[in-house]
């Protein structure tokens, strides 16, 4: 069952992003702060959630939280500072965007994620260094302490929440480049290294929207 909060009674945020593995298409981050007595039982992480649940839960979210917003980093600039820091910043600019701003903000972290010590704390990110965090961690991203929790997504409400909307927003930009491309089939892959898409980009090769840093055929 999902917390509603991490670190009560904060106005806490949760942010996540979609995306990440993509070949082409944006990584997509949101940040979301919700009322403290919000409950919906569909809610959960995401990636465990149908398309037609992650769809209905999205004005759902949208309407009843405190606060929400969405960040798309293009495939141009993920080629440029890689995509962990892509994700990172798409992550910064939602939380930075949010009014009211939260005193407290919870990271959905994965490994990489939750390694990176400079996540949050400025605008250029420290490549290639380690440090190992724990929920008990606290950092401060302009001036806003922070806890990276790995599998968040699965543990806190706020963090679910922002799953949903980064992976609905993500996908709907997806089926909107997809008529301007329609060999290489986004409205069904959304960008994802599936076996289509990669004998897509041999055939017809890569758009502008391809992350040209990434192996984009094995």
């Amino acid at each position: 069952m999902l917390r509603p909060f991490f670190s009560a009674p904060n106005l806490e945020t949760g942010t996540d992003e979609a995306g990440r593995g993509c070949l082409a298409g944006p990584v997509t981050a949101a940040a979301v702060i919700l009322p403290a007595n919000f409950v919906n039982d569909l809610l959960n992480d995401s990636k465990k959630l149908s398309e037609k649940v992650r769809e209905r839960l999205r004005p759902i979210i949208e309407q009843e939280s405190i606060s929400y917003a969405v960040t798309h980093l293009e495939p141009l600039e993920i080629d440029q500072i890689n995509i962990l820091n892509a994700s990172i910043k798409a992550m910064q600019h939602s939380i930075l965007k949010l009014h009211p701003q939260p005193n407290y903000i919870i990271v959905d972290g994965n490994s990489s994620i939750a390694q990176t010590p400079s996540l949050f704390t400025g605008e250029v990110l420290v490549k290639n260094t380690v440090k190992r965090f724990s929920e008990n961690d606290c950092n401060t991203f302009n001036d806003i302490p922070f806890s990276c929790i790995v599998k968040g997504d699965s543990k806190f409400t706020s963090i679910a929440a922002a799953s949903v909307l980064a992976k609905t927003h993500r996908d709907e930009y997806m089926n909107r480049i997809h008529d301007e491309f329609p060999m290489y089939n986004w409205k069904q892959n959304k960008g994802y290294p599936t076996k289509e898409h990669r004998e897509a980009i041999r055939k017809y090769g890569v758009t502008k929207y391809h992350r040209l840093t990434f192996r984009l055929i094995p």
